[in-house]
């Protein structure tokens, strides 16, 4: 019963690119290691900038600092 976590950036990430993701995913479990989509899950979570750190700083910084 694989189990996959997928995080992003809440900058909005559509339904369709969520259900593609899942689909993506679920297709790879199956194809790869045969594991049953019936089985598979797939979380999407979307964190925001500020709670997202990279660098030693959250992203909307570190963005800011290297744009």
């Amino acid at each position: 019963m694989p189990y996959v976590n997928i995080k992003v950036t809440d900058e909005g990430v559509t339904a369709e690119q969520k259900t593609q993701l899942i689909k993506g995913v679920t297709d790879l479990l199956r194809d790869v290691l045969g594991k049953d989509p019936a089985s598979t899950f797939v979380v999407i979570d979307e964190v925001a900038l500020t709670d997202w750190g990279v660098g030693g700083m959250n992203v909307a910084d570190w963005r800011a600092l290297n744009s």
